[in-house]
């Protein structure tokens, strides 16, 4: 039996390319030795665990965020011009300003990950005020409960932590320099409704979504797929999870 489970999870891992050989191992060395089976887990557990998964989410999160690119070049989080100003990006496109405006998209992404690199403590600190019965009640929730649960009960939280580094990253980018010259040479152009947005509370709104996101999309991997489980508790948790 035992010689089977090790062979099942060695044709999973091949084929799961974004792990490592050591997590493969580990996992293959958690199942031999019985660790994802046994007695049904404490409520301790479940809560540790369900810490520990959203602490490996928003590392994951994180560390894709805050690479070069990594809300620039990801059509999911990308930041685009602010929206309820699409009326500025239009108008300078057409009156040839779109090289200005293709600079600043790319200097507003360019701060989100920037700050991304700040936003783990911030997130880990918001993840420790969980109870075990939110524990409880995330463990047999919807695939993204986690998330949702952390993004219900932190986002104001998360905005007002997060919005001093994002302000910081777009003045280090020279995304605030370059939208406050957009928007001055746009309201200079005779006849516009003048728009003066705020810049700040956009970005970090935009780049807390993003980060999100990522967090979601690491925490179904931890609930579906064993390889992605790189802790025994985590593998504990969510095979008993599976099981029931």
């Amino acid at each position: 039996m035992k010689k089977l489970l090790y062979t099942s999870f060695i044709a999973l891992a091949m084929g799961a390319s974004a792990c490592t050989a050591a997590q493969v191992q580990q996992t293959v060395d958690g199942v031999l030795a019985g660790t994802t089976t046994g007695a049904p887990v404490t409520q301790s557990e479940v809560a540790s665990g369900l810490r520990q998964a959203l602490e490996v989410g928003i590392k994951n999160g994180a560390g894709k965020a805050s690479q070069t690119d990594g809300y620039y070049k990801n059509s999911l989080i990308r930041i685009p011009f602010p929206p309820e100003v699409q009326c500025v990006e239009n108008t300078l496109r057409k009156v040839g300003f779109g090289s200005e405006v293709d600079r600043f998209v790319m200097t507003l992404n360019r701060g989100a990950e920037d700050a991304a690199k700040s936003a783990v403590p911030i997130f880990v600190s918001a993840i420790k005020q969980m109870t075990i019965q939110d524990a409880w009640d995330i463990l047999k929730g919807d695939k993204d409960a986690a998330t949702q649960y952390l993004k219900r009960t932190t986002s104001t939280q998360l905005t007002n932590a997060f919005k001093p580094v994002i302000q910081q990253s777009l003045q280090k980018t020279n995304a605030t320099k370059y939208y406050a010259d957009l928007v001055n040479q746009y309201n200079q152009i005779p006849l516009v409704q003048k728009v003066n947005p705020n810049l700040d509370e956009y970005a970090t709104q935009k780049a807390i979504d993003g980060l999100f996101l990522l967090v979601a999309d690491e925490e179904l991997k931890i609930r579906e797929n064993p390889i992605a489980r790189t802790t025994e508790l985590l593998r504990r948790v969510f095979t008993k999870e599976n099981q029931s």
